[in-house]
C-alpha cells in the first residue's frame, strides 16, 4: 500500500472515529474531556451547565417550578397562575407539569393572552369539525351535500340526511344544508287526494286542500248572544221605569194623607180658595224646631260681643275670675297656668274652648252663674234674645 493511500485511510478512520460518539449522545454536547453530556429528566433542572465538567441538575420544587422535558441547559421553570376571576385550577403545578387552568363552559383559554374566549358558534348550515377543547377554539365547516345542520353550536357537527321518508308519509321538501329531508303524515286533514288525482296514475302527488271554512257556524251563535244582551237591557230598563212610577204613586199617596190630617192646610184651602202644599209647610216647621233645638255655640257670637265677655272677665277689680271660669270649664291647674303666662289669659281661654264641641252658650251661662257673674250672663242673654228676633 502506497504511502499516500494509507494517509488517506488513516484520516477517514479518524473523522469516523470523532463522528461516532456524537450520533449516540443524547444532549449532542460534550465536555472540554469529549465526554457526552448528560441531560436533566423531567422533574429536574440543570444547576450548572455542561463544560469543564458534566451536567449538574437539581429537583424542581412542588407548586412552585417544573420541568417537562429532557435537557442539558434549561432550568426549572415558575409555575403557571390562572388569571382573572373566570378561571379556575384544573390541575396544580408539580415538578413534572405547569399548572393547568379551566375556563368555565362555553369559553377556552386563549395561551398567548392567557384570557379565556368564548368557543366560536358554528352558523346554522355550518358544524363543528373540532369541537371547542380547553385550549382551542371551535373549527367549523359548511355542511356537504348530503349533511345538515339545524343549530348554532360549538360541538355539534354536520348530520347525515334521511334518504327517504316511510311508508306512512309524503316528502315535502328536500334536505339541505339547513335542514333534515321534510316529511309530513298522510293522515294530516289538510292533506288530501281528489277523485281526478285519484284518477290520475301519472302525478301520484297529493292535492293540498285548505280547510273547510266553519266562520259560516259561528255568526247564528253570535247573534243569538247579541240578542240575549238586548233583551236584558230592555227588561232593565222596563224594571227601572216601573220602580221610579211605583215610588211616585207612594209619595203622592202620602202627601195627600198628610194633607187631611193638617188642620191648617184645610182652613187655609177652605178659608181663601187657595191650595197650600201642607208638606211644604211641614217641611218648614220642622227645620224651624231644629233651628230652635239646635244649641247655640259661644263661637258663633260676633265679635264684638266676645270682646265685651273677655273684657268683664279680665275686670282685675273682682279678682281673677277667669281662672276659676277655667276650673268650671273642666281645665287643670297646668293648663291654666299655660294661660297665665300669655299676655291675654282670658282670651287665650274662651279661643281654646270655643274649638270645643261642648262650647255652648248654657254651659258656659251655667258656670258664670256659679261664679255669681250675673252681669256677664246677662250680656250672653242680650246677645242670644237680639240673635233669635226675626
Amino acid at each position: 500500500m502506497s504511502p499516500p493511500r494509507t494517509l488517506l485511510l488513516l484520516a477517514l478512520w479518524l473523522l469516523l472515529h470523532q463522528a461516532a460518539p456524537g450520533e449516540g449522545c443524547q444532549s449532542g454536547l460534550f465536555t472540554k474531556a469529549g465526554d457526552c453530556c448528560t441531560t436533566c429528566p423531567p422533574g429536574s433542572g440543570v444547576l450548572f451547565p455542561c463544560g469543564d465538567s458534566d451536567t449538574e441538575c437539581e429537583p424542581c420544587r412542588a407548586n412552585a417550578t417544573f420541568s417537562d422535558i429532557h435537557s442539558a441547559t434549561d432550568k426549572c421553570q415558575p409555575c403557571s397562575s390562572c388569571q382573572g376571576a373566570t378561571q379556575s385550577v384544573q390541575s396544580a403545578c408539580t415538578s413534572k407539569r405547569d399548572t393547568a387552568c379551566r375556563c368555565p363552559d362555553g369559553n377556552y383559554l386563549h395561551l398567548e393572552s392567557g384570557a379565556c374566549l368564548p368557543c366560536q358558534l358554528c352558523p346554522k348550515g355550518s358544524g363543528a369539525k373540532a369541537a371547542c377543547t380547553r385550549t382551542e377554539n371551535t373549527k367549523c365547516e359548511e355542511c356537504p351535500r348530503g349533511f345538515y345542520s339545524e343549530v348554532k353550536s360549538s360541538v355539534s357537527p354536520c348530520l347525515t340526511c334521511r334518504s327517504q321518508c316511510n311508508e306512512k308519509e309524503v316528502e315535502i321538501g328536500e334536505c339541505t344544508a339547513h335542514h333534515d329531508l321534510l316529511c309530513m303524515d298522510k293522515d294530516v286533514p289538510i292533506l288530501k287526494r281528489t277523485d281526478k288525482d285519484e284518477n290520475s296514475t301519472l302525478s301520484g302527488s297529493p292535492h293540498f286542500v285548505p280547510p273547510e271554512d266553519n266562520s259560516k257556524n259561528i255568526i247564528p251563535v253570535y247573534c243569538s248572544v247579541l240578542a240575549a244582551v238586548v233583551i236584558g237591557l230592555i227588561g232593565y230598563v222596563a224594571f227601572k221605569c216601573w220602580s221610579s212610577c211605583k215610588q211616585k204613586k207612594l209619595l203622592t199617596k202620602t202627601r195627600a194623607g198628610e194633607m187631611a190630617t193638617s188642620g191648617e192646610g184645610e182652613k187655609l184651602h177652605s178659608d181663601s180658595g187657595v191650595f197650600l202644599d201642607t208638606h211644604s209647610l211641614q217641611e218648614q216647621n220642622q227645620l224651624n224646631k231644629a233651628a230652635k233645638l239646635e244649641p247655640k255655640l259661644y263661637i258663633n257670637l260676633p265679635p264684638h260681643k266676645q270682646e265685651e265677655v273677655e273684657s268683664l272677665l279680665a275686670d282685675t277689680s273682682r279678682g281673677k275670675d277667669w281662672q276659676r271660669l277655667a276650673n268650671l270649664l273642666g281645665y287643670e291647674e297646668e293648663a291654666i297656668d299655660t294661660f297665665s303666662r300669655g299676655e291675654d289669659p282670658v282670651h287665650t281661654l274662651l279661643t281654646d274652648w270655643s274649638s270645643k264641641d261642648s262650647s255652648t252658650l248654657e254651659v258656659l251661662c251655667a258656670a258664670l252663674v256659679n261664679m255669681e257673674r250675673a252681669d256677664v250672663v246677662e250680656t250672653l242673654n242680650s246677645t242670644t234674645d237680639a240673635s233669635s228676633v226675626v
